[in-house]
């Protein structure tokens, strides 16, 4: 009993009027968002639709991230607009469920933990990037005319699209000045809904884009001949929908982290994402991630728990069977400023005041990551960009600092104190360190300032011993830690050294 309770956060202090307010307000942000990532993937914007309601219910339950809102995505859309437009929906269908698969087994795994990786210079260019990403979508709808050969509006209906997007922003910038009893973002929308409907105003409406009436969710099994000729097919797509989707996923987490200033758990995330892709599959969705806007506008709101989530998918359930004449009616110029302000406040502002201060790996990081993630839509790649970078550029700095202390002993034998960890990075350099020809017939290499981290350092030491071997000198290595010795113990076809004992040392005494 403990662990139901647990498990959907019952025990935890909800405040419910804002966890419900706050999911009505994603639940009328989905929609339109829902519908044109399904027409970006070729697909009926009823598939988005019910992916929104299947991802965010199973992960509002069971996700890591009480708050955090899952649903139908561009990162997504992207990547199987191409099979969609090759091999049809069922394929897609089978897509997804692959995909569940492999982040399940990605969560069971432990394989969440992975996002540490991600450098905060990187997690400012996701951040930034994705803001201006959400930012420019929301220009197609200043455009009319049909997909593919759209303009800017003009004259009259511009100026009424403009003013009604301009009141929304006003409205979700002013009112929490006066009064929190209603999430700011919602009664913008209901403001401007108001006034469009009661003064009849001719602008664009949800219903305008597509219809969203709908029937329940149909289960599904995908209409895919069961071969290896699918697999090969399906696998690669599934795995970058997979890895988009978790990488997504686990940025958003780390980012309501900062906001909320709580923890989220990746691992159980990971799980949830794909148990949630693994059902979309079989009925009838395009498969999906966390979605950052609709996160954002949830935190903003109020909400704090997993209450939101549900009540966001289930509203969205109750709109597509019994709502659509009426929600089909709001104006995007209410949602169109709701998307707006929820980019201006994703942009993390503050990083464009660090750009005189950060190093200049970090800026461009930072700068390569926006990039990619503006222009290509592959946060996937984005992140490794950002990722690969970092190392490189921690690797070459690590690389800098191995320095050698020498001196001679009464004994006649020279001493060299190795600082800094030994990598390939920091091979040519330790290499450097040594002199063969002119030093004495006994030398030791002391490494209590220093580690062996790889094999390339294990055979940058093989190299230094085989050049005094080759001019009849001796060489003894010194205080190594188990890590060290571990790697010498298992490289002795490559290496054979003298390890001096020493009784002060631990590691060594334990080899005795």
């Amino acid at each position: 009993m403990k662990q139901f309770f647990k498990l959907f956060d019952l025990k935890q202090k909800v405040n419910y009027k804002d966890e419900i307010l706050s999911g009505l307000t994603v639940a009328l942000a989905l929609v339109p968002e829902a519908v044109a990532f399904s027409l970006i993937a070729g697909l009926s914007p009823l598939t988005g639709l019910y992916a929104a309601f299947s991802m965010g219910l199973i992960t509002s339950i069971f996700g890591g991230r009480p708050g955090m809102i899952s649903g139908a995505t561009g990162a997504v859309a992207v990547v199987i607009v191409t099979l969609a437009k090759s091999h049809g929906p069922e394929f897609i269908f089978a897509t997804v469920v692959l995909a569940g698969i492999l982040q399940m087994a990605a969560g069971f795994l432990k394989m969440g933990k992975f996002i540490r990786l991600v450098p905060h210079p990187a997690m400012f260019g996701f951040v930034n990037g994705l803001a201006i990403v959400i930012f420019l979508s929301q220009m197609d709808q200043f455009k009319v005319g049909p997909p593919g050969a759209l303009e800017w509006m003009t004259g009259q209906p511009m100026m009424i699209f403009m003013g009604l997007v301009l009141l929304t922003m006003l409205i979700i910038w002013g009112l929490p000045k006066l009064t929190k009893l209603i999430p700011s973002s919602l009664a913008a929308i209901l403001v401007i809904s108001a006034i469009v409907i009661g003064f009849g105003i001719d602008t664009r409406t949800v219903g305008d884009i597509a219809s969203i009436k709908g029937g329940f969710p149909p289960f599904h099994i995908p209409e895919v001949p069961l071969s290896w000729e699918t697999l090969v097919i399906i696998f690669p797509y599934a795995l970058i929908v997979a890895g988009v989707g978790l990488i997504e996923s686990l940025l958003t987490l780390s980012l309501i982290d900062e906001i909320t200033e709580t923890r989220g758990r990746g691992n159980k995330e990971a799980v949830a994402q794909g148990m949630a892709n693994f059902i979309t599959g079989f009925f009838s969705g395009m498969g999906g991630c966390a979605m950052i806007g609709q996160s954002l506008i949830n935190i903003s709101s109020g909400a704090r728990a997993r209450l939101s989530g549900i009540f966001a998918s289930v509203m969205l359930l109750i709109f597509i069977m019994y709502g659509a004449p009426l929600i089909e009616k709001l104006p995007m110029a209410a949602l169109t400023g709701l998307m707006i302000m929820v980019a201006i406040g994703t942009f993390e502002w503050a990083s464009l005041r660090t750009f005189n201060k950060m190093p200049k790996s970090d800026i461009l990081v930072m700068v390569l990551v926006t990039l990619v993630t503006v222009f290509l839509h592959n946060l996937a790649l984005a992140v490794i960009i950002g990722v690969v970078i970092s190392a490189l550029v921690f690797a070459w700095e690590n690389a800098k600092r191995i320095r050698a202390r020498k001196y001679i002993d009464e004994n006649g034998i020279k001493h060299y104190e190795i600082f800094g960890p030994l990598f390939f990075g920091a091979t040519t350099v330790f290499a450097e360190k040594f002199d063969p020809l002119n030093d004495p017939a006994e030398i030791i290499i002391d490494f209590t300032e220093s580690k062996i981290v790889d094999m390339s350092g294990i055979e940058a030491v093989n190299r230094i011993t085989e050049r005094y071997k080759k001019v009849g000198k001796k060489v003894h290595l010194k205080h190594l830690s188990k890590d060290c010795l571990l790697l010498l113990n298992n490289a002795d076809a490559i290496i054979d050294v003298n390890i001096l004992e020493d009784p002060t040392y631990k590691v060594v005494r334990n080899l005795a």
